[in-house]
């Protein structure tokens, strides 16, 4: 529910866990998928990336 919403409000920065660090990323939401739990994002240069949502330590509003 908090995801779709996040969706629909822009530009969100997202804390999450890649090989056992934690980095962050800074865009707008390009995809949802709920059914595979991915979220897709895309930065001002058009950068995309994907992260499961299991990786997800926090997401907040730009």
């Amino acid at each position: 529910m908090i995801l779709k919403a996040l969706r629909k409000n822009g530009s969100v920065t997202v804390n999450y866990y890649r090989d056992g660090l934690l980095e962050t990323f800074k865009g707008k939401v390009k995809q949802l998928n709920l059914v595979e739990q991915t979220l897709s994002l895309q930065d001002e240069n058009h950068n995309t990336l994907s992260l499961r949502l299991s990786g997800i330590k926090e997401i907040y509003e730009s």
